[in-house]
């Protein structure tokens, strides 16, 4: 009976496999917003602030002359060590405002200066040679950044220093300049800044695996970096293998290390140069393993900060699981785990108490999650959680597009989601005014209906028609709303 009627109906009404495509280019659309979404940003190392400098300093430093500063370049390289170091210390102090930044660049030999206390042989002096650098790389105009390409090359020799305050300060210096400036992209690559990066992630200093994860973030966010910097530099080093140790649960993970390369694995996979070899060489599992170990400390304690972490990682799964090689490399076996569900639902549970503009990240995970995929399909259904997935309707209309998900599985997953909450959930849905809400119910409600004959019943006993009667002349939902019409009254 149900055969003929879809038969009948196909002119108007969407199979299974329509709906499907339909979700998948709504979906492909939002995918390329979340991978166009970049978090550019700088790092700024101080051990003073402003007001504890010397407010005189301060003030004198704003309104200092072209002739002022180059008499503190003067001082800095004459006289004693200690008078040089506060020479210098005057002119970082100074470098905090963008007046006295455009004073220096514009001053003829001053970068030129700086850089020959950089290299000097006193390690006080390059200190705070290298701090005038970073207070430089933290302006706002890209002129400065510009200016700095001369010092760019021994900052990055300088990472092989002995001292990992040091090497912190080049790292932030360097991310800085890196996102700010094509041009020190251009001079950094060629000199060996990958290879310099890849022997600092085998730091045993949390400042400085911190300070090389926001170096090597800022990198990867160049817009050049999916065609000439990811496949050719990154991929081909160590740093993949060594960032997903580094994101490895157990007591050896630090929290800010974690986060840093998450986001930087974020952006290798939106790249999708070589999802499948991240893949292989176990992206998958460890970011699984860190999800479940995420979900036991959120319900250890109320405040983990773990939030922090949880937006790149989720992304990363996400992002992976659309991967068309994800079966011929196995890696969606790596994540067939109930317990990769019941975790998703415990930060869910989280987020929402907690950090609400999370909860579309966790549920686009769970969207992809079930989309291929009927073994997660079955565990939401097996663990029970249909009710508490349709609280979360009021938050995001994906909630709808994962119940799509489990419904086009068949019949005997329509059978387990009834009876239950979904059909009074879909009828309050059928009151909203937003049409992509109204759209998917109505897809959601035709697989209900093809493959559980006796939900037409109830839909017509809670005044079901009624409730499609609002939408019968929007232009969007007009061919659907009739459709779902004529499957109702011949059921």
């Amino acid at each position: 009976m149900w055969s003929r009627r879809q038969g009948r109906l196909r002119p108007v009404v969407c199979g299974v496999e329509e709906l499907r495509r339909r979700r998948r280019e709504r979906e492909a659309v939002l995918r390329k917003a979340r991978r166009e979404q970049q978090l550019v940003s700088k790092r700024l190392l101080r051990d003073d602030a402003p007001e504890e400098a010397g407010e005189g300093c301060v003030s004198a430093i704003l309104g200092e002359t072209e002739f002022q500063v180059q008499q503190l370049l003067r001082q800095a390289q004459r006289g004693t060590e200690e008078k040089r170091e506060r020479a210098l210390v005057s002119l970082r102090r100074g470098l905090q405002h963008p007046e006295t930044q455009q004073t220096f660049i514009q001053l003829e030999g001053s970068m030129r200066t700086l850089v020959g206390l950089l290299t000097s042989n006193q390690a006080q002096l390059q200190l705070e040679a290298a701090r005038c650098l970073h207070e430089l790389s933290h302006s706002e105009q890209s002129t400065v950044a510009e200016a700095c390409l001369p010092a760019t090359s021994y900052l990055l020799t300088y990472l092989s220093s002995h001292s990992s305050d040091f090497i912190e300060l080049c790292l932030y210096t360097l991310g800085n300049l890196i996102v700010e400036s094509e041009a020190v992209r251009r001079q950094l690559l060629p000199q060996g800044i990958v290879p310099a990066l890849a022997a600092c992630i085998q730091s045993p200093h949390v400042a400085v695996l911190e300070a090389l994860g926001f170096a090597l973030s800022q990198l990867l966010q160049a817009k050049e970096a999916p065609e000439k910097i990811i496949p050719s530099s990154i991929l081909a080093s160590t740093l993949p293998q060594h960032m997903l140790q580094l994101l490895q649960p157990g007591p050896k993970l630090n929290p800010g290390v974690a986060v840093e390369f998450a986001w930087c694995l974020h952006y290798i996979i939106c790249s999708q140069v070589s999802n499948s070899l991240l893949i292989v060489h176990g992206a998958l599992s460890t970011l699984g393993l860190l999800l479940l170990d995420m979900a036991e400390a959120v319900q250890r304690t109320e405040d983990t900060g773990l939030e922090l972490l949880a937006c790149p990682v989720l992304r990363c799964v996400s992002n992976l699981l659309t991967e068309a090689e994800m079966e011929t490399v196995g890696g969606q076996m790596q994540l067939r785990d109930e317990r990769v569900v019941a975790a998703l639902f415990i930060l869910l549970q989280f987020f929402f108490q907690k950090q609400p503009s999370l909860l579309p990240e966790g549920l686009w995970l769970l969207n992809n999650l079930t989309a291929n995929s009927p073994s997660f399909c079955t565990s939401l259904l097996s663990l029970d959680l249909i009710e508490p997935l349709l609280q979360l309707l009021p938050v995001s209309n994906v909630v709808l597009t994962v119940l799509c998900n489990v419904a086009e599985k068949g019949p005997a997953y329509c059978q387990r989601l009834w009876p239950g909450p979904l059909l009074p959930a879909l009828l309050q849905t059928l009151l909203f005014s937003d049409t992509e809400v109204v759209g998917q119910s109505l897809e959601l409600l035709h697989l209900l209906f093809l493959y559980q004959p006796e939900a037409v019943q109830v839909f017509l006993q809670q005044s079901g028609l009624q409730a499609l009667e609002k939408h019968h002349e929007e232009a969007q939902l007009q061919d659907r709303v009739y459709a779902l019409q004529q499957t109702a009254l011949q059921g």
